[in-house]
């Protein structure tokens, strides 16, 4: 928690500013963007603000919407909407938007989940839309980093669905979504910014 009891996470602060630096350039086209896991909603303030054509759309589980709301409530901004219900396993509520973001989710989620997350976002998205997901992320099978490696040993042990993900499976879920891969960023801390966009042809 900070100063004002809103929830807070390091993690958002130090990792903000290179995220916003991708978002700016994949994000300079969209309007609206449907945040999948919002978590504190540190970031979802910070990019709004710093994006303010976009219509910047939170969502997470029940247990995170009133955090998320204090963010929000206290930024007051346009563009950030209330936060929506979204478990990414579940029934997906009727979006408009024509780009997504995740930060952070993919390693948290089951393996089945991601697979849905995946067919959820291919299903929203309507053509030429896009989706980034920064993270941590594993290349041909093996892990970037020791840090990455002992990470994904740690997630493993605490919930043995999690760990950190391949891109070559992401990219199989992305192509059978209708996505396919548009940019790939090396982020600080052994992270990246992974981006797809809808494409019909992707299908085939």
């Amino acid at each position: 928690m900070d100063a004002a009891g809103k929830p807070f996470a390091p993690a958002c602060e130090r990792n903000r500013e290179p995220i916003l630096a991708v978002l700016r350039d994949r994000f300079a086209d969209r309007r609206a963007v449907l945040e999948i896991g919002s978590g504190t909603g540190q970031h979802a303030v910070h990019f709004a603000a710093a994006m303010p054509w976009l219509t910047w759309q939170c969502s997470d589980v029940a247990a995170n919407l009133p955090g998320i709301r204090l963010w929000l409530d206290e930024a007051a901004l346009p563009n950030t909407p209330a936060p929506l219900e979204l478990d990414v396993g579940g029934a997906w509520p009727a979006l408009r938007c024509d780009a997504v973001f995740t930060a952070n989710t993919l390693h948290i989620m089951g393996w089945a989940e991601v697979e849905r997350c995946f067919a959820g976002i291919g299903a929203a998205l309507p053509d030429d839309g896009v989706f980034v997901a920064y993270g941590p992320f594993k290349r041909g099978g093996a892990h970037t980093s020791d840090s990455n490696r002992d990470f994904d040993a740690w997630l493993r042990a605490r919930d043995p669905r999690s760990g950190v993900r391949d891109v070559e499976a992401l990219d199989a879920l992305a192509h059978a979504a209708g996505l396919a891969r548009t940019g790939d960023v090396a982020m600080p801390a052994n992270n990246a910014c992974l981006a797809w966009r809808r494409d019909g042809a992707a299908r085939r």
